[in-house]
């Protein structure tokens, strides 16, 4: 079952591992069959990079949230963005990120599409129906739905957001934003910090994007 939503931002008294993601990719092989499942649905708009480093931003959250169902949050999170892989591509640079990027039409598309891919692949993997079900809720309004349902729903939306910080991040969206990446970090400190729901992620964005700013050096660079 899913876990209420608390209050935001939402407290942990566990301690947050703010170490580089990259010394923590995810753990477990449990998953690696419906990875093998969406391997072209990979391939579009960089998911390949987007979705490994979001699942491990993911486990670091169910870390510091014990209360939450990590499953749940682990197989959304992969499958979350798949959906891209079935729009049209040229329409996701196009549309997805320019003007009000938030409220494009193809937004709406890549989810109702990744809806439809846990549908497709989750069931034949042994995933009983209620389960699927949870997934997909989740999936469906993820980038457009204005608030979380759950718990598990509010670590998934922190972590498709905190892999945005780290370095591989800022350099593939700044580049989908047309920005250079000290303007993008500025943007991840004004924008994108305020939408995050849990304290967890406020103090991994805090740290992440403090140590992408040095390494970038974009107090110089801008």
């Amino acid at each position: 079952m899913t876990t209420a939503l608390p209050p935001t931002p939402i407290a942990t008294d566990r301690t947050v591992d703010t170490s580089p993601i990259s010394l923590t990719p995810a753990t477990g092989t449990d998953l690696d069959p419906i990875w093998a499942a969406v391997i072209p649905e990979t391939r579009a708009r960089s998911n390949d990079i987007h979705l490994p480093i979001s699942l491990a931003y993911a486990e670091r959250l169910c870390a510091a949230y014990p209360m939450a169902d990590a499953l749940l949050v682990r197989v959304a999170i992969l499958l979350h963005d798949t959906g891209w892989g079935r729009v049209d591509e040229e329409r996701i640079l196009s549309e997805g990120f320019s003007g009000d990027w938030r409220r494009a039409a193809i937004r709406y598309e890549h989810e109702k599409q990744g809806c439809l891919i846990a549908r497709e692949v989750l069931p034949p993997l042994g995933y009983d129906d209620d389960f699927v079900a949870r997934v997909v809720a989740i999936i469906d309004g993820h980038d457009t739905r204005p608030e979380a349902k759950s718990l598990e729903d509010a670590l998934v939306r922190d972590a498709d957001r905190l892999w945005r910080f780290d370095h591989a991040g800022i350099a593939l969206a700044s580049s989908w934003f047309r920005m250079d990446p000290a303007s993008y970090c500025d943007r991840l400190a004004a924008e994108i910090v305020p939408e995050l729901l849990t304290e967890a992620a406020v103090t991994l964005a805090t740290v992440e994007l403090e140590r992408s700013n040095r390494l970038l050096k974009t107090g110089v660079l801008r």
